[in-house]
């Protein structure tokens, strides 16, 4: 039978852990940046895109007789 002393304890498995952990940042190495506010006029561009995209898919499907 293992003896229990010799069982390594949780803060023997990994000594160093925290000497290689940055203080104060998230797991991967940098601070978490809060989203800003929705860009409407982004938004607006890419939906207006959108429905040029669907006009000019009409025109040319109207064009080669598929509607």
């Amino acid at each position: 039978m293992s003896d229990p002393k010799d069982a390594p304890s949780e803060t023997q498995t990994e000594p160093h852990a925290d000497e290689h952990a940055p203080a104060g940042h998230g797991e991967h190495g940098h601070d978490e940046e809060p989203l800003g506010p929705p860009d409407g006029g982004l938004w607006g561009a890419a939906i207006g895109g959108i429905a040029v995209a669907i006009v000019i898919a009409a025109c040319f499907a109207f064009s080669t007789g598929a509607l």
